[in-house]
């Protein structure tokens, strides 16, 4: 399966796109945002679970990022709240077994460096929001490595943000409010993906946004190896 798999390309998923998928597993469901090859895959997803369902075991081959946006996600390692943010490295394994809360997570597989070895589970929803240097922003710093950024940030009203080239790329996930680019304006649980080399600029909505980003993790090299694969 080749899904939004051109990394030189814009990429979106509003909610009104939304198609869910059953997985092997009973009670989980995927929305697939995009992906590279079939079970075993390069992939951005979000993943449902009913409440009282569980996935087979299985080891991250290409490491498992994580952040829980609805629920409780829990495995034999612990249980995460909604604002949870977990890191499985390279070679890692789990079984997640889901309580009656059932969970809505959005994770990202086989996308992390082999020497990226920190395995996280971070308790987002208690860090302080911490002042950015632009006005009107404030952030939750969740993971750094190379050029790679993962983080939380929350837009006043309004704050306009430009970003002059995109040197890795930039994926967002709307969590709370809107986000506008020259295109379009985006309402919770848009995904937008844009490529590296970008210059954009990003304007929040009359309530503000609450935003998942992800930058500088699409060089041109990892581009080219998968859209070769």
């Amino acid at each position: 399966m080749r899904l939004n798999a051109d990394f030189s390309h814009f990429a979106c998923v509003t909610p009104e796109r939304y198609h869910w998928v059953n997985s092997p597993s009973a009670g989980v469901e995927r929305m697939m945002l995009d992906r590279i090859g079939d079970e075993v895959a390069r992939a951005t997803s979000l993943v449902r679970y009913a409440p009282n369902s569980q996935f087979s075991r299985h080891t991250h081959g290409g490491g498992e990022e994580i952040l829980v946006l609805e629920g409780v996600f829990a495995d034999e390692h612990g249980r995460y709240p909604a604002g949870s943010y977990l890191r499985n490295p390279i070679g890692t394994g789990h079984t997640p077994h889901i309580g009656e809360e059932g969970a809505l997570i959005l994770v990202k597989l086989h996308q992390f460096d082999a020497n990226d070895i920190l395995q996280l589970a971070v308790p987002a929803h208690r860090l302080p929001w911490q002042p950015d240097r632009r006005t009107g922003i404030t952030y939750k710093m969740l993971h750094t490595y190379r050029t790679e950024r993962v983080s939380l940030e929350r837009w006043e009203a309004n704050t306009v943000v430009s970003y002059p080239s995109l040197s890795g790329g930039l994926e967002i996930f709307v969590l709370e409010g809107t986000v506008k680019d020259n295109e379009a304006e985006y309402p919770v649980g848009s995904w937008c993906r844009y490529p590296p080399g970008t210059a954009l600029t990003l304007r929040a909505g009359s309530e503000g946004v609450q935003l998942y980003l992800k930058r500088g993790h699409l060089s041109a090299n990892e581009a080219k190896k998968w859209q070769q694969g």
